[in-house]
């Protein structure tokens, strides 16, 4: 049977490695539609090929200009109400949500209250309101599969195990452009150079996260959600080659790995196709190749947003929204060379340290921390 896909964020790195792996399985996904944000030239191609019914764009301009190139063939619509619109239809069995940031929190909920399948590559969804999220999921009994490699390898590992005999999670990290800097370095890195990857094709603005570490943050909230590990059972260990995805260490001393070539489309497929397990063509690791794998603890003396994650997970309550907005817009006044890649950390922690904390928050009150701190730091 076929499954019907909606794909928020399809102009984007995960967006289109998603296309790229439906190719493969044309009896087995139809893509239904398909959203982005200005991005009109590559939807319009993506249209062409994949023909969906359905295109939602970011705003009114966007969606006038595409429906003069596409005519009445297809459904276009703009704003946050049409995605949350599209995610609750009967033609949608599967969502990949990879939006960037906070704007995939209410489609995602909307998608998980209308019992969607959720392939989740979003983090910053369980980053700002995990205590909400989980409990959505248990009561509509709605399968939500990470799509982030870290998280994939986790729940591959944790196949077939008992969550009480689990001792702890390891997160692997690459270590990112910026690894061996030293401090004094990290002061006058230009965003060319926080732009260069050593190992993962990814949007600018989880590069630049994994340039100060903050998406290995990100990632450490997003897997206390996920697997309901407390965060003294999470331990990030810096692994340079990314081969090692992320390993689970057991109550007997066991340690399972998930390994695999650094490429986004093994767990996006896994997503998609789980609970089996398809062929496919990608590339192998070649072990004698290889040669070795190395090992390093993080410093979260020079890379001190790691270390904001823990505070927030620890403190709880609408911190990780307050955390994740003043990242967000850090990361874009970096992108646009307006401050310096170390001040990105200092003006996520003064951002938390301003904040008034509200434990349990509602909804409301996560999104209003939200538009409270990016309010705060636009001025």
């Amino acid at each position: 049977m076929i499954k019907n896909i909606a794909i928020l964020g399809s102009t984007g790195s995960i967006g289109t490695q998603t296309l790229e792996v439906i190719t493969y399985f044309p009896k087995e996904f139809k893509v239904n539609y398909l959203t982005g944000n200005n991005n009109i030239q590559l939807l319009l191609q993506q249209i062409q090929r994949f023909k969906p019914k359905g295109i939602v764009v970011n705003n009114e301009n966007s969606a006038k200009e595409l429906k003069k190139q596409v005519g009445g063939k297809t459904e276009i619509l703009f704003g946050e109400e049409s995605l949350i619109d599209i995610v609750q239809r009967n033609d949608v069995d599967i969502v990949i949500s990879s939006l960037v940031g906070f704007a995939g929190l209410k489609p995602t909920i909307k998608a998980i209250e209308a019992k969607k399948k959720i392939a989740l590559a979003n983090k910053e969804t369980l980053v700002v309101a995990g205590e909400i999220i989980m409990p959505l999921v248990d009561r509509y009994k709605v399968d939500l599969l990470p799509v982030d490699s870290e998280h994939s390898a986790i729940f591959q590992c944790l196949v077939g195990e008992l969550p009480n005999k689990v001792e702890k999670i390891i997160l692997t990290a690459s270590g990112g452009p910026f690894r061996t800097k030293s401090k004094e370095e990290l002061r006058t890195v230009t965003l060319e150079q926080a732009l260069q990857h050593p190992n993962w094709k990814m949007g600018n603005k989880i590069t630049i996260d994994s340039a100060t570490m903050m998406n290995k943050g990100l990632e450490v909230i997003e897997a206390h959600w996920l697997f309901g590990i407390p965060a003294d059972k999470i331990e990030v260990v810096i692994h340079p080659q990314s081969i090692i995805h992320s390993m689970v260490e057991f109550v007997d001393g066991s340690v399972k790995a998930q390994l695999g070539i650094p490429d986004m489309k093994i767990p996006i497929q896994y997503a998609l196709t789980y609970p089996s397990r398809s062929a496919s063509k990608f590339p192998r690791v070649h072990f004698p190749t290889l040669g070795e794998m190395t090992f390093f603890e993080p410093d979260r003396d020079r890379f001190p947003c790691l270390q904001l994650a823990f505070d927030a997970l620890k403190e709880g309550g609408t911190i990780p929204a307050v955390m994740n907005a003043a990242n967000e817009v850090a990361v874009a006044k970096f992108l646009k060379n307006e401050i310096s890649f170390m001040d990105i950390p200092n003006i996520i922690g003064n951002a938390m340290k301003k904040h008034s904390n509200k434990a349990n928050p509602s909804l409301e009150e996560i999104v209003e921390a939200d538009r409270e701190t990016r309010a705060l730091l636009s001025n």
